[in-house]
């Protein structure tokens, strides 16, 4: 127990005989449970974890392979079946600091987070750490995360060191969360829905020798459009179905003189083009003037959104339905 606290640690593994062991035996006595799941490994995984000697393990093994976030959500379940109020999530493949869990569940403890999740981006010494790929990929996938979030003081958002106040975890759509590499930034998503409070915390960046399954690939061109349609669920529900705000003026008005100026000025270009004659000045500032003010009020928007990030931690009262 951590200051009153019951805490259950979920340990997702694929593949993982030669690691799981030691990332059980490392997890510290303090904490209250340990939820092993196997996600349909076809190698000793699960034989690994039913022969741990660990007295607060429960090993789970799933019929099929799910991916890291149906594994992580199906502990997360059994955890909350066991009591804990404080879910945290560590991977299989020890590249997770276990000294490090107070630091990640100090900011629920103080009622100051819902939600915690590791940050290997707040110091440089650390960032250089990180292969140079990867890092410019985290650069560009969590400013599209913050987009699609509303969670604009995060970073690194493909972090799956974190901790959940199991309250806010009931509250939650699983049928929303990504089960595979999209899980941690769809929960973000889904976090976003409900007004829970997001806080970084410093952690290392640690690389052993297992290689990522994770590919560039992937995030190029799967992330994206998850991206937008998270960032479109968000904004629909955030400004149009459960207020109605200035920024749902500035995005309803942008949207409108921007598409007017773009629509307007593209038609007249074309149309210059097949018959050969200039546009006038008048039909140039037709399309540019609706352009200018639009694209200005989306940016203002913009910052109010940012303005808009949750500050108040709702696991206290975390009784409303899931967001659609």
């Amino acid at each position: 127990m951590y200051h009153g606290l019951r805490i259950a640690v979920i340990i997702p593994a694929f593949r993982e005989e030669t690691r799981i062991a030691a990332t059980i035996a490392s997890v510290p006595a303090w904490v209250d449970a340990i939820v092993a799941v196997d996600d349909c490994s076809p190698d000793e995984t699960y034989a690994v974890m039913q022969r741990s000697p660990e007295p607060r393990l429960t090993a789970l093994r799933l019929p099929e392979n799910q991916g890291v976030g149906g594994a992580t959500m199906a502990g997360f379940k059994k955890a909350a079946e066991l009591g804990a109020d404080v879910l945290v999530k560590m991977d299989a493949d020890g590249q997770m600091d276990p000294t490090l869990l107070p630091a990640l569940l100090e900011p629920i403890r103080l009622g100051r987070a819902d939600y915690v999740k590791g940050n290997r981006f707040l110091h440089t010494r650390a960032l250089l750490q990180m292969p140079l790929l990867r890092r410019v990929g985290n650069i560009g996938l969590s400013f599209l995360t913050k987009l699609a979030s509303g969670y604009w003081p995060i970073f690194d958002p493909s972090n799956g060191f974190i901790a959940l106040h199991a309250a806010v975890f009931s509250q939650l759509d699983a049928e929303k969360i990504g089960k595979r590499f999209f899980f941690e930034t769809s929960l973000l998503i889904e976090l976003s829905l409900h007004r829970a409070v997001v806080r970084d915390m410093f952690m290392p960046a640690r690389y052993g020798d297992k290689v990522s399954s994770l590919s560039e690939r992937q995030v190029l061109f799967d992330f994206p459009p998850k991206l937008l349609r998270g960032f479109v669920r968000r904004i629909t529900f955030q400004y149009f179905l459960r207020d109605f705000s200035a920024v749902s003026i500035f995005l309803l008005m942008g949207s409108t003189l921007t598409a007017l100026g773009v629509s307007w000025g593209g038609w007249q270009w074309l149309r210059s083009l097949l018959v050969g004659v200039p546009a006038t000045t008048g039909t140039v500032m037709l399309a540019v003037l609706p352009l200018i003010l639009g694209i200005q009020m989306l940016l203002q928007a913009l910052v109010l959104d940012i303005h808009n990030v949750p500050t108040e931690p709702i696991h206290r009262d975390a009784k409303t339905p899931p967001a659609p």
